[in-house]
């Protein structure tokens, strides 16, 4: 059983899956200060402080209903989303440069190779 386990934890796809897990934790923690420290300030600020708000997390509804840490995961699942749209578009465009590179072919083409057979098959 021990064998199976390590057999199965070594195995490309989880190894890959666990690295994934790790870069994409480090990479939250990266765009989640872009947003709280960067965007939300640079966008929000004016409508905050007309609010008379420090952070949009403050927002409530008459009813004491705070909506603004709603609001505030919406912002941020947003500008998630349309970085990894980005993020995503240039790797496929760094995927279609490597394939349009077509391969030289090695040694003679295909109508070369026919010619001399039509050439041999006469003689």
């Amino acid at each position: 059983m021990i064998a199976e386990f390590k057999q199965f934890a070594m195995k490309g796809n989880v190894i890959d899956l666990a690295i994934g897990v790790i870069i994409g934790a480090a990479f939250s923690k990266i765009l989640s200060s872009f947003i709280d420290d960067v965007i939300t300030p640079l966008l929000l600020k004016p409508a905050l402080e007309a609010a008379n708000l420090q952070k949009i997390e403050d927002l409530t509804l008459l009813g004491g209903v705070k909506y603004g840490m709603f609001l505030s995961s919406v912002i941020n699942f947003i500008i998630v989303a349309f970085v990894l749209f980005l993020f995503v578009k240039g790797m496929n465009a760094a995927k279609k440069k490597e394939e349009a590179a077509p391969a030289t072919p090695v040694g003679p083409s295909q109508e070369e190779l026919l010619t001399e057979i039509r050439d041999l098959l006469k003689k």
